[in-house]
Order: structure tokens, then C-alpha cells, then sequence
């Protein structure tokens, strides 16, 4: 039985995009990240990045995982953490 990436890197094999998930749960997204858990649910908290709640699962918006890399990467973060 092939795995779900197994399946994504088939498919890529064969010309057809691989389809980015909207949401993910914690885990992924702290490798997504490359991250520690309690550090996510910091960022979680000060409101940095949404969650949502399916049931008992806590899912991470994708969109606003690339969202912050996006705000930290732009020349005023850089600015703000290097008066700090």
C-alpha cells in the first residue's frame, strides 16, 4: 500500500502537480516549520498563526505558515530584530 507521499511523488512523476493540503495538524506543521511543538503553540497563541478546530484535531491554516515566513522575512522584521 503506498503512502501518502509515495502517492505525491508518483504523481508528480507523471506530469500532474502535487496538491499542497490547506490545513495540517500540529506535527506536520512543526516540520513544515522545522520547529518545536511548544513553540508553535507560542506563535498559536500570540496569534501569529491560525488554527482551526475539526472535532479534537487542532489543524494549522498552511496559508498562514507561509504567511509568517513571509512577515519574518520581509526588511522590517529584519530591522525590529536587529534593534532587539
Amino acid at each position: 500500500m503506498p503512502t501518502a507521499g509515495t502517492t505525491e511523488h508518483l504523481r508528480e512523476q507523471r506530469g500532474s502537480p502535487a496538491i499542497e493540503p490547506i490545513v495540517m495538524r500540529v506535527p506536520d506543521a512543526c516540520r513544515y516549520l522545522g520547529i518545536g511543538r511548544s513553540t508553535l503553540y507560542v506563535l498559536i497563541g500570540k496569534g501569529e498563526i491560525e488554527v482551526i478546530k475539526m472535532g479534537a484535531a487542532t489543524l494549522v491554516l498552511t496559508a498562514s505558515l507561509r504567511s509568517l515566513v513571509e512577515r519574518l522575512r520581509s526588511p522590517d522584521a529584519k530591522q525590529a530584530s536587529s534593534t532587539v
